[in-house]
């Protein structure tokens, strides 16, 4: 297999405009919407700094100036919170901020889908394999979700996707693939069908958000025609990759939280505040009564 390439890079496409939480993202990105006291995007760059990602790749959008000042420097702050003697604060700050020189910063300029905005990394990613994690999606397991693709890629390299399994008569709704031979920590993918219809879906199976990617899908999504949406699907990029490579499925083992609906938004407050033992005992019992309220 040779050596293979260490996934160095993380690309965010945070480009979308969240209009299924107006009025709040008319003025506030979406990936900075909190689920308890910090940004969306914090837990998925946790997640990727967790994994050994040591270039973060952000493809950006109008009104999205606001992440890049998140992963910056605050002097101001920084200088208040010194004076007052805040030393947890400043800790916390400095634990959150990428070495100088580690994030990039592209404009997608077009919403033109998920694999137009993977493509818009072209540039900073290289000819390098890297890893794509969809910035709604906040996941927790005993193994971090892009940890455990990582570590399945280090052994059979190729293309990782993340899976989860879904009730069987629910898989219509996602992004499906085929179940193949088994691998360390996964399987071999034998086929990605996007929502099959009803009763024909190869498995059970999800593709939940996370990717690991070989370069070469760059020059493909380069030509890739408008598809679902009229957009450029990755989707179908992939589908063309897998002609010529390998893909795994990494089967991931945790809850996942899509907080770009507002019940999977709802539900990761809930569920990261009931973690914290400083709030549980805060919330627990307020909460209690009001689902008890509800009967």
């Amino acid at each position: 297999m040779g050596q293979l390439k260490k996934i160095r890079k993380a690309v965010f496409p945070v480009a979308g405009l969240g209009t299924r939480f107006l009025p709040a993202t008319k003025a506030v990105p979406k990936e900075m919407l909190t689920v308890v006291d910090k940004p969306v995007i914090q837990y998925v760059v946790d997640e990727a700094v967790e994994a050994g990602i040591e270039h973060f790749v952000f493809v950006t959008g109008r009104g999205k100036g606001v992440i890049e000042d998140y992963f910056d420097i605050q002097f101001e702050l920084e200088q208040t919170l010194k004076s007052r003697n805040k030393n947890a604060e400043l800790t916390l700050l400095s634990e959150i901020l990428p070495k100088a020189g580690a994030t990039s910063f592209t404009r997608q300029q077009e919403p033109l889908g998920l694999g137009h905005a993977v493509w818009s990394a072209r540039e900073i990613v290289g000819d390098e394999p890297f890893a794509v994690l969809l910035p709604d999606m906040i996941m927790r397991g005993e193994t971090a979700c892009m940890k455990g693709m990582v570590d399945l890629y280090n052994k059979a390299g190729g293309n990782i996707l993340a899976v989860e399994e879904c009730a069987p008569d629910q898989a219509h709704k996602y992004g499906i693939v085929g179940v193949g031979e088994t691998l360390d920590g996964g399987f071999k993918i034998t086929q990605m069908v996007e929502k099959p219809a009803k009763g024909t879906a190869p498995s059970n199976f999800f593709i939940n958000g996370r990717y690991i990617l070989q370069p070469e899908i760059f020059s493909i999504l380069e030509t890739q025609e408008r598809g679902a949406g009229n957009e450029i699907q990755l989707t179908d990029g992939m589908l063309k990759l897998a002609k010529s490579q390998q893909f795994a499925g990494y089967h991931f083992k945790g809850e996942t939280f899509d907080t770009g609906a507002k019940d999977g938004f709802i539900m990761a407050n809930v569920a990261f505040a009931l973690s914290r033992p400083e709030l549980r005992g805060l919330v627990e019992e307020p909460m209690k009564a009001l689902l008890a309220a509800l009967k």
